[in-house]
């Protein structure tokens, strides 16, 4: 029951005090009370106890004030010492040198020192914790001691001042009144917070503009010297065309005295000094000159001559500034015009002379003109006479291999027929280059595909490469290029063949590679290679690296004409060579877009048919060479009518009354006529008679009227494999 005279809500002082007050009460009882019964006594022992449950009471309350003492001593501790800090960090801002504010993560200023903001004085005393970043960049742009650059409003300045706070760290320059400058920089907090910087740069701003006014100056100077050290005049105007600048020259050039060229002098004022001394030349005059000068435009460079005095001229060059004035220079060119005028003098003296001798040269041209028409008549009767009895002998001893039986006879007869083909080849190359160098020699361009010509050339080169001890490869493809067919084979033709003649052992390779546009055709060696110092001659005629080579071996005019006929096809060439490496040329094809199929070789090999009992027209008009073929040609079984002209061929069919089961006809004949004619003819008389012709033109036009009348073309000096390949081929057994 005692604990509920006891509010457990009480402190623990009112809980004793109420204690003390029962136990007093219920002594005093005890003591007024003259019975001794047991209720007395249970009242004292009930008030012992309570003395206890006091006494308990009291020491937690003394244990708990002393927590409360302690805790209130350590609070004021804390206090103390956040008071110090906050006094030191409020003394270490004041130390600083530069105006320093800090901004919480809200935006709100929290402290700042008293350098702050202390160059406006009419907002200075605002700035107080609590006040917001916009509300002090608003102060700051509307303080008329911000000195803002002509032409910026406060307006766009607190904008722009905004847009930085954005930023990470900032930094920029205001000028404030009184000429003075602040450099503020702004930074960004971990917790988000900002931290401004306000540093007094006055002093440095000023120690800057004397540096830049005394490189002005120095520049100022040095300018002025470079002015008077020009040979020519100089004036410089600025935008409302006064004299800013100039040479002591300018006023030599233009006989101006030096007490007239005064700084601040108009354009005008000048020229009216000058005025009745000067005449324009050319189609340049005052009029163009002055509406230059007063435009408002940008204005080109303008460039014109005028003359002082009567010997005077003076080239005039004026061009406008970045500021809108302009320079003007004088250059003398008195003697330049004098000289010009002195060799226009000379010219008309030597107009005479030059056009005597022009007469003089176009006779010389004339007479080069009819001396290389006269080569080029020699190159193409060479090319007829020379090759026919060079045909009339290889047809000889080609007829005698066939019937010698002696070995040491066909040994002879061998080796001569290869001194012919030598002399064929040398013969050949003369007329190519020959004809390459006059000019005159004709293309066909056309589609050719590059893989029938190098089989051909593989067949043609791989058994003298084998016949070597070389290895010799061919990497094709089936591309189709735009060139003349007899010239890239001989180009070819000639290449591959030096790179077997000069290699001794390895292997020589012909490799293609396709491109976009274009295929390159690489002929690679393993020969000695070419110094580079001869790299350039070895295109040059009769040159040969290897100068103990025999001239059966060539006579160094195959590179001449692969470099002739592919510059006259413009097909690069290119050589690589590495001194005992090997060599490497590249021709350079352009692709065409022709669809072209494969097509084999037009005439097969022989393989030695009888042709007992067929007849065969011969038409040809020297006797060596109707002899020779009549004679292979018998050997072959056919029989022959030998005719020396196409009347001569009617008369004889006529008496025989028999159509030929070939026509071999010549066509260059006597009398100017030509063995396609004599063809046609007889075809119309004869039917379609399978015919082929000799020649030793290489036209692309006799080609052409060859291919319109389904004609075999064969040229001198003939091959007989060739043409037994192609009796074979027209005359089956």
């Amino acid at each position: 029951m005692a604990y509920e005279l006891i509010d457990p809500k009480d402190t623990l002082e009112r809980q004793n005090e109420k204690l003390l007050k029962i136990t007093e009460t219920l002594m005093r009882r005890v003591e007024q009370s003259s019975e001794a019964s047991g209720a007395a006594y249970a009242q004292f022992q009930r008030a012992v106890m309570l003395e206890e449950e006091v006494r308990g009471r009291t020491k937690e309350l003394e244990h708990a004030l002393d927590l409360l003492n302690e805790s209130n001593a350590r609070l004021a501790n804390a206090n103390a010492e956040t008071e110090a800090a906050r006094a030191n960090l409020a003394n270490a801002i004041e130390t600083v040198q530069e105006g320093f504010a800090l901004f919480n993560a809200k935006d709100e200023l929290v402290m700042c020192n008293s350098r702050f903001g202390k160059h406006m004085l009419d907002i200075y005393h605002l700035f107080k914790p609590g006040l917001r970043f916009e509300e002090y960049v608003h102060l700051v742009a509307t303080s008329p001691y911000l000195s803002l650059p002509e032409g910026e409003t406060s307006e766009g300045w607190e904008a722009y001042r905004i847009s930085r706070h954005k930023d990470n760290h900032a930094v920029f320059n205001a000028r404030m009144a009184g000429s003075r400058w602040l450099q503020v920089s702004e930074h960004r907090t971990p917790d988000g917070g900002t931290v401004i910087i306000q540093t007094d740069i006055t002093d440095m701003m000023r120690l800057e503009r004397q540096e830049r006014d005394r490189l002005l100056d120095d520049q100022s100077r040095l300018i002025k010297a470079t002015l008077e050290h020009l040979n020519q005049g100089v004036f410089i105007f600025d935008a409302q065309n006064r004299l800013v600048g100039g040479n002591r020259r300018a006023g030599e050039l233009l006989s101006i005295q030096a007490n007239k060229q005064q700084l601040g002098t108009y354009f005008n004022t000048l020229y009216s000094l000058i005025r009745e001394d000067v005449h324009f030349h050319g189609k340049t005059g005052l009029s163009d000159v002055e509406a230059w000068i007063a435009s408002k435009a940008k204005r080109a460079p303008l460039s014109f001559e005028i003359g002082i005095g009567r010997e005077r001229t003076l080239a005039v060059f004026a061009q406008q500034m970045p500021d809108r004035g302009f320079v003007i220079s004088f250059t003398d060119v008195s003697a330049e015009r004098a000289a010009v005028r002195a060799i226009s003098q000379v010219n008309e003296t030597l107009e005479q002379r030059v056009a005597e001798r022009t007469l003089e040269l176009e006779d010389a041209l004339s007479e080069a003109e009819r001396a290389n028409a006269s080569k080029s008549r020699f190159v193409a009767a060479a090319s007829h006479d020379l090759l026919q009895p060079l045909s009339a002998a290889k047809l000889f001893v080609a007829s005698l291999e066939e019937e010698l039986d002696n070995t040491e006879w066909q040994n002879r007869l061998s080796k001569a027929s290869n001194a012919l083909v030598s002399v064929e080849r040398i013969l050949g190359a003369l007329l190519d280059i020959s004809k390459l160098d006059s000019g005159l020699a004709a293309v066909d361009i056309s589609a050719i595909h590059l893989k029938d010509l190098l089989n051909q050339l593989n067949d043609e080169l791989k058994p003298l490469a084998m016949s070597k001890g070389l290895e010799f490869r061919m990497v094709c493809c089936d591309a189709i290029v735009q060139s003349d067919a007899a010239y890239l084979r001989r180009i070819l033709q000639n290449l591959a063949s030096n790179a077997i003649r000069y290699t001794d052992r390895g292997k020589v390779l012909i490799g293609v590679r396709q491109g976009k546009s274009s295929v390159r055709v690489e002929i690679w060696d393993t020969g000695p290679g070419i110094p580079e110092d001869q790299q350039e001659k070895v295109f040059d005629e009769f040159h040969r690296l290897n100068a103990t080579a025999s001239p059966s071996e060539g006579m160094g005019l195959g590179l001449a004409i692969v470099d002739r006929a592919c510059r006259l096809l413009k097909h690069p060439l290119q050589l690589r060579s590495t001194p005992g490496s090997g060599t490497c040329f590249t021709v350079e094809l352009p692709k065409s877009l022709a669809d072209l199929r494969y097509v084999p070789s037009e005439i097969p090999a022989s393989k030695g048919l009888s042709f007992e009992h067929r007849i065969a027209v011969l038409i040809e008009n020297d006797a060596s060479l109707r002899s020779a073929m009549t004679i292979t040609l018998e050997n072959w079984g056919l029989d022959v009518l030998p005719c020396a002209s196409q009347s001569e061929a009617e008369n004889v069919l006529h008496e025989v009354d028999i159509a030929p089961d070939v026509i071999v006809a010549d066509y260059q004949l006597d009398d100017g006529a030509f063995g396609t004619d004599a063809i046609a003819d007889l075809r119309g008389a004869y039917g379609q008679i399978p015919a082929c012709l000799i020649t030793a033109s290489r036209s692309p036009d006799l080609q052409g009227v060859c291919d319109t009348l389904g004609v075999t073309l064969f040229h001198k000096p003939i091959n007989p494999d060739t043409l037994r390949g192609f009796m074979e081929k027209v005359m089956p057994a």
